[in-house]
């Protein structure tokens, strides 16, 4: 008999999880903050031995105010099969409790126990290609599975009708760091054929969209549909994506509504994206089910900490619902996954990095971890302590940067934030891209300023350009309905893109914004098939250009006379559009004695407003250029661009309506700049300014400005 329960379980909760897929995201409520949160991840069950009570007394002394539980050991939740165990944590939820310290409690739902892999080694997601799938690792089975769904709500339900009713707990983390897991197996493929069913209706229409018939692959009915595992269709391609980040949308909506289902009302529901922008991860849709978006945003020390990376992820995050979010995990020590990537942060980084993230919006910044793990395999993925779990100078930056938080905090929190600029995002275009390549070159370190050659490697060039031009920025997605806010508008490589999204960007130039544009953009539609119109299709009359071939670049080309006077760096690489200006201005030409019969660079008077295209990838000195004189056409530039080359300016409005200026100085020695703004007070220091005075920033440190 309890077999055949479980199995009528199983199936109740297949059921829930297709009417997931399908349901209107909830209307949801940003939590509001009274100050700052300050924490981070704590794992009591990871120690070596009792120190609870030792570890909450360094915490509540440092003035840690959040910390971030539970996610990581299901075992531990559920020892066996349908044996709950609260004990354990319920201790450390008391002793938190008592120290004045809230709690996000996660679902452990990333790390299936060993008993759970055992009962059901079928759940284990099956990669591309069919090969072994193995136990040991995190996040390796197939979220879509029932069986595994059975289990997880089980889980999920009893541990939030646990800590419904316990203040301390303010929120759920959902999962952590959801992917698709590249997962294949049998559910994952009917899913995705009931999923081409609905969108395409017949197989004809299949094979029209996605253009079938080359190689005679055409589908001639649905039970013949083949595997993703070796196609080479571009559109089987694109649509298995979407349909992989479409898995983890509706994982994630099935569980938010579990959550919602047994949480008390004031509790927030949160994810924690691994930082920002993966392929198999629709961020701007699963936020739609979300309270509040938290992020991973790792990034580099000592002499890379520019804090770049954090404002990438940050200016993304935010963009998603325009609204503050969460630092779940960032750096405390030192990161990596073996000791060959050992470098801590210099006296200040800590500090500093703090600040980076709330002068992106954030509300809350927890480190990854409290205390260094001895064993497994982050062992040198260090925490606030280390491995002697004493007092150091990391903990004693993070006390400091506490008990000032404590202070300056209500001053800080619930920051609004407002951009004249964005970057079009489209994952459709990275996926397209990733399919058919448009240069190929070895990888760089993820903490570089190297721009790829890739879809990514443009977004991130044209960001840190924005970044470092103290310029700031948002994105928008191509859901989005309303672009008029803008001034300036960057696309980097808009690959896909069906029709209605081109026609709303020229609707925009046309009304009077301003737009950079880059090559590739408008190439194919949204099947991920090459528009059968001369390029760049519809978007030929806003560019006032077209172009019939293209080529890869051996090696890199100058631009005739350096119109930008970039020097050294006057330099355009990977690809080369044959543009033919039509009504479009020519900005600049290749300095070559083939290339340079075309434009490298064209600007067009469309409406009201100019559309900036660049038929090749420039470099980052070139591409600052290029964005610059397109800030200052659309009045965008100011005392902003003036500051020291280290120094980066971030600003908004506080709860009380007053203007707020950071001032951050990201290098080993002091600057000093003219403040241009109006009078008010440093924040950390209640020191008096007034325009025009001369302030100094300390290295590795920074001002907050208050005005009045």
């Amino acid at each position: 008999m309890k077999p055949l329960l479980k199995l009528f379980a199983i199936a109740c909760t297949l059921s829930f999880a297709a009417i997931a897929q399908t349901t209107t995201p909830p209307a949801t409520q940003a939590p509001q903050f009274s100050t700052i949160l300050y924490g981070a991840a704590y794992y009591n069950e990871y120690n070596p031995y009792e120190r609870l009570d030792k570890d909450v007394a360094l915490m509540q002394q440092a003035g840690i105010t959040v910390v971030r539980m539970g996610e990581s050991t299901w075992s531990l939740w559920e020892p066996e099969d349908g044996h709950f165990e609260y004990a354990w944590m319920n201790r450390v939820v008391d002793a938190m409790s008592k120290a004045g310290i809230k709690v996000i409690m996660g679902t452990p739902t990333y790390s299936i126990p060993t008993w759970l892999y055992h009962e059901h080694p079928e759940i284990l997601a099956r990669p591309l290609g069919g090969g072994e799938t193995f136990y040991g690792m995190r996040q390796n089975m197939d979220i879509d599975s029932p069986v595994y769904r059975y289990y997880a709500q089980r889980l999920i339900r009893n541990m939030v009708e646990h800590y419904r009713n316990n203040p301390t707990v303010i929120g759920w983390q959902i999962d952590n760091e959801t992917h698709s897991y590249d997962a294949s197996n049998n559910d994952v493929f009917t899913g995705f054929v009931n999923h081409l069913k609905r969108k395409f209706g017949t197989t004809d229409a299949l094979n029209k969209a996605w253009g079938l018939n080359y190689w005679g692959e055409d589908v001639d009915g649905w039970e013949n549909m083949p595997t993703r595992d070796s196609t080479i269709s571009t559109g089987y391609k694109l649509e298995w994506a979407r349909w992989q980040q479409m898995r983890v949308t509706n994982f994630l909506a099935w569980q938010a509504a579990l959550v919602r289902e047994y949480r008390r009302p004031d509790q927030f529901v949160m994810q924690d994206f691994a930082g920002a922008m993966h392929t198999d991860v629709n961020e701007f849709e699963i936020a739609k089910y979300l309270d509040v978006s938290g992020t991973n945003p790792y990034h580099g020390t000592q002499d890379h900490m520019d804090g770049a990376a954090q404002a990438l992820v940050g200016d993304y995050i935010r963009s998603l619902r325009h609204q503050n979010y969460l630092v779940t995990e960032t750096n405390a020590q030192t990161i990596g996954w073996d000791s060959g990537f050992q470098y801590p942060p210099y006296d200040g980084q800590i500090r500093l990095d703090v600040y980076t993230h709330i002068s992106s919006g954030a509300n809350m910044v927890e480190y990854w971890h409290w205390s260094s793990i001895p064993s497994g395999q982050e062992v040198y993925w260090k925490g606030v302590l280390g491995h002697d779990f004493e007092p150091n100078r990391v903990y004693k930056e993070v006390s400091r940067t506490a008990h000032e938080l404590q202070k300056v905090g209500p001053e800080l929190v619930n920051m609004k934030i407002s951009n004249q600029v964005a970057i079009l995002y489209s994952i459709d275009s990275w996926n397209g891209l990733n399919a058919m390549p448009f240069a190929h070159q070895p990888p760089v370190a993820w903490h570089s300023d190297i721009a790829t050659a890739d879809y990514v490697g443009l977004v991130r060039q044209f960001h840190r350009v924005l970044y470092n031009a103290n310029v700031g920025c948002d994105f928008v997605f191509p859901e989005d309905t309303d672009l008029s806010r803008y001034k300036v508008l960057i696309v980097p490589a808009l690959y896909v893109a069906d029709d209605a999204l081109l026609q709303k960007i020229s609707d925009y130039i046309k009304q009077g914004g301003h737009v950079i544009m880059t090559f590739k953009s408008g190439f194919t539609n949204e099947n991920n098939a090459v528009r059968w119109v001369r390029a760049p299709g519809p978007l030929r009359e806003a560019a006032g250009f077209s172009y019939q071939e293209f080529s890869n670049l051996e090696s890199p080309l100058a631009l005739k006379g350096d119109p930008f006077h970039a020097g050294d760096d006057n330099k355009v690489m990977y690809w080369a559009e044959f543009l033919m200006t039509e009504h479009a201005k020519t900005l600049a030409t290749y300095d070559h004695p083939f290339y340079g019969q075309w434009p490298a660079i064209t600007q067009n008077q469309y409406g009201s407003g100019t559309l900036t295209y660049e038929g090749t990838f420039l470099s980052n000195a070139l591409q600052k250029a290029v964005v610059l004189d397109v800030l200052k056409q659309a009045g965008l530039t100011g005392p902003a661009q003036q500051l020291p080359a280290s120094v980066r300016e971030k600003d908004g409005l506080n709860p009380s309506g007053k203007k707020i200026h950071y001032f951050l100085n990201y290098s080993g020695t002091s600057q000093t700049f003219t403040y241009a703004y109006g009078g008010g007070a440093d924040l950390l220091t209640g020191r008096s300014v007034s325009s025009s005075d001369q302030i100094a920033v300390n290295p590795w440190d920074l001002v907050i400005i208050e005005e009045r």
